[in-house]
């Protein structure tokens, strides 16, 4: 009896997890998510709806609020820094001091 409610109770706990990485990804992208502190060179390999989020947290941090901006300044930041991380001489740069200075020199 014990050795079947231990194998069921690891199911369901399995189940559980897989339930909670399927439906969680996003919440779980969202406190991983380095926002501003993230390097250009991870930044540009992320994909459309990552970007997204990383940018919506850098301008949360920067704004100090937690308040969501606005699509179009989400978009035109995303737009920025697209074109900033995509020319910075370190790629290590984080996304916060992409700059165009750093496209010339290395920050």
């Amino acid at each position: 009896m014990n050795t079947v409610l231990a194998l069921t109770g690891r199911t369901g706990l399995g189940v559980a997890t897989i339930a909670m990485v399927l439906a969680g990804c996003t919440d779980i992208e969202r406190a991983l998510n380095r926002g501003g502190d993230t390097p250009c060179s991870e930044y540009i390999e992320q994909d459309q709806d990552t970007k997204r989020m990383t940018i919506t947290k850098f301008i949360k941090e920067r704004n100090g609020t937690d308040n969501e901006p606005a699509g179009t300044v989400v978009d035109a930041t995303m737009v920025s820094v697209n074109v900033l991380c995509g020319t910075q001489v370190n790629a290590e740069t984080p996304i916060r001091n992409a700059d165009v200075a750093g496209i010339f020199m290395h920050k």
